[in-house]
Order: C-alpha cells, then structure tokens, then sequence
C-alpha cells in the first residue's frame, strides 16, 4: 500500500467518524431516545451548536487538503479548540452578555472561529462564496463610511468578532440552527439512499415505467434526476452522479449531446424544487418563514409539477421532432422484476412522506426512514453492505454534512453583518422607494436581483442570502411571504441553467462533450417554463395551494394550457400537427403567456383576468389553425 493511499484510507475514517459522533450527538440533543445522554454537559442550546462546529469544522481541512499536511493539521485542531473552547464558556456568554463585551481570551477564540469559518468555506464552496463572505463578515467595521444607501451602524474588530461567533444572529445563525434541527437527518437520509442503492433503483424504475415512450431515456432524466435532486439538494452532484447514467442513454436514443446534456440540467436543477424533501433549503425557508415544513412542501408542489409538466411537453415534442423513439426492450428492465428488487427503497419513501406530511413529525421522519432503510437492507443477502461499504456511506454523509456546516456558517456571517449594522433594514427602505407604488417593478426588480446574486453560490447560500437581502423588501410590497421565499429560491437557482455561467449546464456539458455555452442556451430554452411559473405563483397564491378549492383548480387549469402552449412554442413543434413556423410559436407563445396569468391587480398594471383569456385563447387558436392550414397546403 502506498503513502497516499494508506493517508486517503485513514482519512476516510476519520471523516467517517465524525460523521458518527455528530449522528450520536444530533440525535441525543433533539432527545429522539428519551433523556439526552450528553444532558449533563450540554445544557444550552448554543453549546449543542458549538459541539456540532467543533465535530464537523476540522473536517474542511481533511476533504479538501493543502499541499501542506502540517497547516491542514493545525488549523483543524484550531477548528476544534475554539468551539470547544466557546461551548466550555457557554453559559458565561449567556450570562454575561459577551457578544457585546467579552474578556480578551473570549476575543481571541471568536477571531479564530471568524478566520478558520472563511478558510474552510473557500476550501468547499471555492473564491465566489468565500469572498462575499468575506466582505460582508467585515463590513461592520466601515458601515459609517459607505453611502448612505448600503450604510449602517459600525462597531470595532472586537465586538465584530465577539458578534460572529457568540451571537445567535450570526455563525450559529437561523440557518444554521435549521442545519442542527432539521437538515442533517434529511441529508443522511439522502446519502443513505443512493449508498444502499436507491439512486440506481429509481432510475430503473423510471426506464421501467417510460423508456418505451417517445423520446423514453429523456423523459426517465427528468423523472430519476428530479427525485435524486430533491434528495441531494446540490444541482451539480446530481449531474455529475446520474447525469453520467441518463446522459448517455439519451445519446444512443437519439439525441444530440447538446440536447442530452440541457435536458440533465433542467431536470437537475428542478430537482431541488420538488418535494417532499427539496435539498436542504425548503427546511430553512420553513424556519426562516416559522411554520411547519409540510406547508412549504405542500406549497411549492404545485410550481414544481408545473415546471416538470413543461419539461415533459418540451421533451416529447422535441422527440417527437426528430423522430426520436423509445428505447429497445432489451434495455428496459421489466417492471415486476425492479420492484421485487427494490420495493423497500419505495417503502422507506413512503414512511418517510407520512411521517412527514401526515404524521408531521419533521424532526423524526428522516432518523425513522433511514433506520428502516438500513435494517431492511442489510436483512437481505443480496444488498448487504460490508464493513468497507459502511465505511464508504459514512464517510459521504460526512463529507456532505461538513459541506453543509461551513457554507451555513459562511452565510451566517452574511446575516450577522446584515443584523448588527441595520443594513438589512435600509436595504429593504431603498429597494421600495426605488420601487414607488408600483409592485411589478418590485417583483421585476427582486427576479434580476435574484439572479445576479445566486451567481456562483450554492442553492442553500444564495437562498439565505436573498432572504435576508431581498425577501423583507418584496413582503413590505404587499406579496405573501411564502410565495415570496419561493419566488427569490427559483430566480436565485435560474443562473445553473443560464449563460454566462450556467454552472449545471456546463456539468451535463462536460459529461456529454458538448460544448458548455451551447448547451446552456438549450438548457434555457428546455427550462423555459421556470423563468415564468414564479412569475405567476408569486401573485397568485392559489398555485401554491392558498385560496378555494375551485379557484385553485382554475388556477392550475390556466397555467397548465399556458405552459403547454409555451413549450410548444419553444419547440416550434406540434406532435401529430408538424414544424411550427416563427409566426404560428410567436401567437402560441404570447398565447400561452395571457392565459396562464393570474387575474391581476397590481399598481400600474391592471388585467382582468377573463379579458386575458379571451385574448390568450384567441392566440393559441390563430396558431394553431395558421398551422394546420400550412400542413394541409403542403399535403
């Protein structure tokens, strides 16, 4: 056995064991057995929290090492010492107000802690997190001196540091109080699942129920990838895990690699908005909002089978197209023969969805499922893991739950920085005076704004950041608040699928060998619906289950023809009917768009909802007879 790989091997037990201690400490602190084991030394919450940072910290340095193996061991037993040290003094911090004024030991900790948080999220989540971190985390010392428009109350580099690391507001944050509570049971549940199997099971069983359609290997992405992003929550590792499966497929079928690439990314990055799990971001969107989970899951289902429809309609139109039929039989597994293989998977799933949405025991469900999951797979012969598989889960758990930790962390000294200046106050004044009286403007204005700033951010960061930045401004409007976290989580995740930077388009990209740019432009115009659906639920809250039944039924009647016409348009293809001519998709298109607004009545901009009916329908009738006439003349 070589040097390095004798290092990779231990290291992968430490990371595995630590992400055994934090399983043991999570669960004994959310009391899920009774009497927590730890009660007689853990007796804050916020000494729970700074447990949780010693145990996952350090281990930033081992997953992403340096070439200097001797700074990597020292700062990771700095990351262990000063939380350890912060969670020993956690009830003189409490009680004696040390975010504020703190002995000069204390200081020293939360300089530490302050430093080491920003190293580690450089190391996971690269320059772009790192640097706006960065920035933000320091900006207390200068918010006298900015503009007025971003200028805020300013404090020294002592109580800065002091702030970060001891208050509530800051590195154990909101965010990362959902992270200790909430996200990490849901994220062993994840990594449980596709290490005992169930990311191949699922994408079996989707070519098992759709690989005989036309365009079949297209359409299993959507499904397989849709439910692995829920669960994963990160758009790339989707891609990179069973875009390598689907991607493929989808080029012996018939489709080009550009196309085979866009239609991963689509279904990647919708992934991440589909319940019931959502990655890790509909858990903190459900703290940040102070209502149960199952209500943000059962909200954003709506948008999401929305965006997935379209998708669908996109694909089968484009197969349709191209002539593109279903796969072989000797390549789709027979369905009976999947299910005798893999019905426990589909079990775990749905224990985990009653203990969730019926049985709301949010905190329980994931601990429950994977349990089940575990004992269950190990029962059977043919599924057991060995003791080096063990290892392997443990160590992915670990390594996502670290990933997690520092990017929470980063982001929590974005909201401190925000909290302690009041900037995030005059942020919210000046993006409504901007905005006048006019609420389309604000709602214009919040989508390029989410955007831009979910640039190169992971999902969870660039959530976190516009709710603290953006959120406050667009409910001061007049929007509801959960529509309102679910508009700023589409708009902020649009920029893995758009160029310039399209990160999850350039992934599939990368897998398929097509070229990365061109593949973004397909992406965009495959997702093209979810550039509109937020538009739509964001004033209306009947799309995301608020309102009469019958209105909510109407409501998804309108956008499910609109979003039909819309794809067909983007396509300029109808199936059974033929090419669409630029004219024919135009009239579709702005069709599709009047019919699936909501009724509207907003300051500037007033459109009765039966007038853009008539209207909508009318465009979709012209284009659709202008097309049949042009096939008949042809016949």
């Amino acid at each position: 056995m070589t040097q390095g790989t004798s290092f990779t091997g231990a290291r992968d037990g430490l990371i595995a064991l630590i992400a055994l201690l934090s399983c043991f400490v999570v669960i004994d602190q959310l009391r899920l057995w009774g009497a927590p084991v730890l009660g007689a030394w853990i007796r804050l919450e916020t000494q729970y929290y700074f447990l949780l940072i010693a145990l996952l910290l350090p281990g930033a340095f081992l997953i992403r090492p340096s070439r200097s193996r001797l700074l990597d061991g020292a700062l990771g037993l700095s990351a262990l010492l000063a939380p350890m040290w912060l969670l020993y003094h956690g009830e003189a911090i409490l009680n004696e107000g040390w975010e504020f004024v703190a002995p000069n030991h204390a200081v020293l900790a939360s300089l530490a802690l302050w430093a080491l948080v920003l190293e580690a999220v450089r190391r996971v989540a690269g320059w772009s997190l790192f640097l706006i971190s960065g920035i933000f985390s320091f900006y207390p010392l200068i918010a006298d001196q900015m503009p007025e428009m971003i200028s805020g109350m300013a404090i020294g580099i002592r109580e800065t540091a002091n702030y970060h690391a001891m208050s509530i507001e800051s590195i154990v944050g909101l965010p990362f109080r959902a992270f200790a509570t909430l996200v990490i049971g849901f994220v062993v549940f994840g990594s449980t699942l596709q290490h005992t199997g169930g990311g191949a099971f699922f994408i079996r069983l989707a070519f098992a129920f759709l690989g005989r359609t036309r365009g079949g290997a297209a359409k299993v992405a959507i499904v397989s990838s849709g439910l692995m992003g829920s669960m994963s929550g990160s758009v790339i590792t989707n891609v990179m895990t069973t875009g390598q499966l689907t991607i493929p497929a989808m080029r012996r079928q018939g489709l080009s690699n550009q196309a085979a690439a866009a239609v991963e990314a689509c279904a990647s990055t919708g992934g991440v908005l589909l319940p019931p799990i959502m990655g890790s971001t509909a858990f903190i969107m459900a703290t940040f909002l102070e209502m149960p989970y199952y209500q943000v899951a059962l909200a954003a289902l709506i948008p999401s089978l929305l965006y997935f429809a379209a998708l669908y309609l996109q694909i089968d139109a484009h197969a349709s197209k191209h002539g593109i039929e279903g796969l072989p039989d000797s390549e789709i597994p027979p369905l009976q023969q999947v299910l005798g293989e893999g019905w426990f998977y589909v079990g775990a799933f749905v224990l985990l969805i009653v203990l969730l949405l019926v049985m709301q025991q949010e905190t329980l469900a994931p601990w429950v499922a994977t349990a089940a999951l575990l004992v269950i797979n190990q029962l059977l012969p043919q599924q057991r893991m060995s003791v080096a598989d063990l290892k392997q889960w443990l160590s992915g758990v670990g390594q996502l739950l670290i990933e997690l930790l520092a990017i929470l962390a980063a982001v929590g000294l974005i909201v401190g920085a925000l909290s302690v200046t009041g900037l995030s106050g005059t942020l919210v004044n000046e993006l409504l005076f901007v905005a006048g009286d006019q609420t389309w403007i604000l709602i214009v204005m919040g989508a390029v704004t989410s955007f831009v700033l979910g640039i190169g951010l992971t999902v969870t960061a660039a959530y976190v950041f516009l709710a603290i930045v953006l959120a406050p401004a667009l409910i001061e409007g007049g929007l509801m608040p959960l529509g309102v976290h679910l508009f700023i989580l589409y708009w902020g995740m649009l920029s893995f699928i758009t160029p310039p930077v399209a990160l999850g388009a350039f992934a599939a990209a990368s897998v398929a060998g097509a070229n990365p740019v061109a593949t973004g432009f397909e992406a965009m115009r495959m997702g093209i619906a979810i550039y509109w659906i937020p538009f739509l639920f964001v004033v209306n809250p009947s799309l995301i289950g608020f309102g009469p039944w019958e209105q909510i039924g109407l409501s998804v009647l309108e956008a499910v023809v609109g979003i039909l016409a819309i794809a067909w348009a983007a396509q300029r293809f109808l199936p059974k009917i033929g090419p669409l001519s630029v004219w024919s998709a135009g009239l579709l298109g702005l069709g599709g768009l009047l019919v699936s607004l909501p009724t509207l009545d907003l300051e500037g901009l007033r459109l009765a909802n039966s007038v853009g009916n008539i209207g909508g329908f009318g465009l979709i009738f012209l284009g659709l007879a202008q097309s049949i006439v042009a096939r008949l003349r042809e016949a």
